[in-house]
């Protein structure tokens, strides 16, 4: 038996977008680019979903601040030419949010996405108006702080006990801990199960329609 949730809040990045591989690729790009040494793929997809300074950061520490804003500006300039075409749904994504509006879920964004970025891909999938709130990293704390989970649930009146937040990250399922809320771990995105285990989710899919099928089961 599962908590009767009201809340859902989700990832974009690897949980309900299939971008992992470009944002990869520009993050390569934006270190050719900017002079570093290239990360490998796995340093790259574990940070994924803190915001991009803080990324940046891990993965170059000795960086300073005007180096940042450099290669923020790389990495934006390799992102855009590379979704020039927006990423596309996970499948099942599309038909199970419908399904979960139909059944009166609070439905959410937490990103670490900044709100240019967010607004532009929310706009490409006729998605601008379809949450009931998003949050970006530049207008709040970045993961894995519960801040902007926080900000969500102040904002749909549902506390930490009925509250769902679903990610592919490390940092996705920290913040939910954070928070004192249950969270799914997605194995599909940045990260594979193994390496989100440790953080205790509630459930683990490895489809996004699985989080569908689980959530239709009766709650407690």
């Amino acid at each position: 038996m599962r908590p009767d949730y009201k809340l859902l809040i989700f990832d974009w990045d690897g949980t309900l977008c299939d971008s992992i591989g470009r944002i990869v690729v520009a993050m390569h790009q934006a270190s050719q680019a900017a002079g570093y040494a290239l990360c490998t793929d796995e340093a790259v997809k574990g940070i994924i979903g803190l915001a991009l300074p803080e990324a940046i950061r891990v993965l170059y520490p000795a960086i300073d601040d005007d180096q940042v804003v450099a290669f923020r500006g790389h990495y934006a300039q390799a992102y855009m030419a590379l979704d020039a075409s927006p990423s596309p749904l996970f499948e099942g994504v599309l038909e199970s949010m419908e399904a979960f509006r139909a059944q009166g879920y609070c439905l959410a964004v937490a990103t670490g996405k900044a709100r240019r970025g967010l607004d532009r891909v929310l706009n490409a999938h006729g998605w601008a108006d379809y949450f009931d709130i998003t949050r970006a990293a530049d207008e709040t704390r970045s993961k894995p702080h519960p801040l902007m989970l926080e900000q969500i649930m102040s904002h749909c009146g549902v506390g930490p006990a009925q509250s769902l937040m679903v990610g592919d990250s490390a940092f996705d399922l920290l913040m939910a801990r954070n928070a004192g809320m249950d969270s799914v771990a997605v194995g599909y995105g940045a990260l594979s199960l193994d390496a989100l285990r440790q953080h205790e989710p509630r459930l683990e899919i490895e489809r996004f329609n699985e989080l569908r099928a689980w959530l239709d089961q009766p709650a407690r």
